[in-house]
């Protein structure tokens, strides 16, 4: 049956309900509107589970299908961000969102869905994304998609080498890049075959990306008085969603000193599949009700060991950008980026280690950016030029999501 009008939704409100009594329906129908020309590959389409469930009452994540318009079963996802919820009616009250994807081409400007259900048990779909803590190698957080995977370092690996040992101690915020040639998971390979192997590539890519004590690529932190002031190693992890096509967890800084002011931050990642870029919202607590100015930043000279580099840095001021482009000698080129929607008029700085992208925050209020890296070797992105194109287009989905309208039937 087709529902009166009111009942009809559009995602800009995030509100649907159905009328007390109302019989099921036998599908749900989401319209998604694009107003770009370019091309959206990899776009994640989500729809609040509520209204899925208003749609179809009791739908369970192990009885939708999520079709496009040519009837191909789509792989979709279903988030819990609180894990501690209960769901006694087992109505869907702990779910999220509903996830799926859609490659939008060139001038596209709709595209139709459906969610029905099924009486036969919809199994899971093969995973592009991955997060997880790595206690295994001085709790390293590693996470990935079918794209690129980075790293970024625990307490294990801050705390002080015991006396006569040989362990590795480093300090720092940073953010790692692992550069990938294939689409499927290495993090799990990588880390059992050991740093003497992922230090080379041999076919599935390569960790040659340098942190150090810099802010890797989209490390934060806070810039007063001419001076950056960041945190060190991550003191708690916690992992919300895993696939097929998100990941998102969160990543716990404890406090430390910014020119006389206690800060400490909560970032949390959003991994999609089919991105060279992650999101992350980063919120800050600090005393006070006036705002901060934080750097989110690029290490200058990130380049492999060895390497005869030359880097450039780029202020994209129309796409609220910072973009680098390292050209090695041996190891291919890659590219490296932080779009900060945040800026307003974007501003930007340095200190002698880093370039950065500033913007205000305000204490407990989350702060979003979108750090992205590409590897010529990778095969998607083979040249500096179209990696600042790419970063343009990026910011263009940014600025303009796309619309979801949703109607019951």
């Amino acid at each position: 049956m087709t529902l009166p009008a009111r009942f009809h939704l559009s995602l800009c409100a995030f509100a649907v309900t159905l009328a007390t009594g109302a019989a099921a329906a036998d599908r749900l129908t989401i319209t998604v509107t694009n107003d770009l020309a370019i091309a959206r590959p990899a776009e994640t389409i989500a729809v609040p589970w509520k209204s899925v469930n208003d749609a179809l009452p009791h739908a369970g994540v192990q009885h939708i299908v999520v079709k496009d318009a040519t009837g191909r079963v789509l792989p979709h996802q279903v988030t819990n961000v609180a894990p501690e919820a209960k769901d006694p009616q087992r109505n869907g009250v702990a779910y999220g969102e509903l996830l799926f994807q859609h490659d939008f081409a060139p001038g596209e400007k709709t595209a139709t869905f459906t969610v029905e259900p099924s009486e036969a048990v919809t199994g899971p779909f093969p995973t592009k994304v991955f997060a997880r803590i790595v206690p295994e190698r001085l709790d390293d957080f590693a996470w990935e998609n079918d794209k690129v995977a980075h790293r970024t370092y625990g307490p294990a690996l801050a705390a002080p080498a015991p006396a006569g040992s040989d362990k590795e101690v480093l300090k720092t915020s940073g953010l790692d890049i692992w550069f990938k040639r294939v689409p499927y998971p290495i993090v799990d390979r990588w880390y059992n075959v050991g740093h003497d192997h992922y230090h080379h590539d041999e076919g599935e890519g390569l960790d040659m990306y340098n942190v150090g004590t810099t802010m890797g690529a989209g490390g934060t932190g806070i810039w007063a008085g001419g001076k950056l002031y960041s945190g060190i190693n991550f003191s708690h992890w916690k992992v919300l969603a895993n696939g097929p096509v998100r990941a998102i967890f969160e990543l716990t800084y404890d406090g430390w000193n910014a020119a006389g002011t206690q800060v400490s931050e909560v970032k949390r990642f959003t991994v999609d599949a089919g991105h060279d870029f992650d999101r992350i919202d980063s919120t800050f607590t600090f005393a006070g009700s006036r705002p901060l100015q934080v750097a989110v930043g690029l290490n200058k000279d990130p380049a492999d060991k060895g390497e005869d580099a030359k880097v450039t840095f780029t202020q994209d001021a129309a796409a609220k950008a910072l973009v680098q482009w390292v050209a090695q000698n041996r190891s291919g080129d890659f590219g490296v980026a932080v779009i900060m929607p945040a800026a307003g008029s974007p501003a930007f700085g340095a200190d002698a280690r880093n370039a950065f992208m500033l913007a205000p925050a305000t204490s407990g209020q989350p702060l979003r950016y979108y750090v992205g890296a590409a590897w010529t070797r990778g095969g998607d992105i083979t040249s500096e030029q179209q990696w600042k194109r790419h970063v343009a287009d990026e910011a263009a989905r940014v600025a303009a999501p796309v619309r979801v309208t949703l109607s019951a039937h």
